[in-house]
Order: structure tokens, then sequence, then C-alpha cells
């Protein structure tokens, strides 16, 4: 029998989960930015009606 042994080191073996988890992060953040812009904008544009 031939068996390989997976000797990746730890970041090489989640570094897809971490990029992935940074990208989610970042792309959150930019998310709640963006809603609390448009808010403000409402509110802005709603008060001097």
């Amino acid at each position: 029998m031939n068996t390989i042994n997976d000797t990746r080191s730890t970041l090489d073996k989640y570094m897809p989960w971490l990029i992935g988890l940074l990208a989610a992060f970042l792309a959150g953040k930019a998310l709640q930015r963006m809603f609390w812009t448009a808010f403000a904008m409402y509110w802005a544009f709603h008060a001097i009606r």
C-alpha cells in the first residue's frame, strides 16, 4: 500500500478559509457603510424638504 502523508503546513491548510473570512468581513463592513450612508442621505434629504 502506498500512503501519502499530508505534509502541508497549518497555514497552507487554512489559508483559503482565512482569505474567505477576511473577504466576508470586508464585504460586510462595506455593506454596513453603504447602508448607513444611504440612511444618512435619506434623512438629510428628508430634513430639507
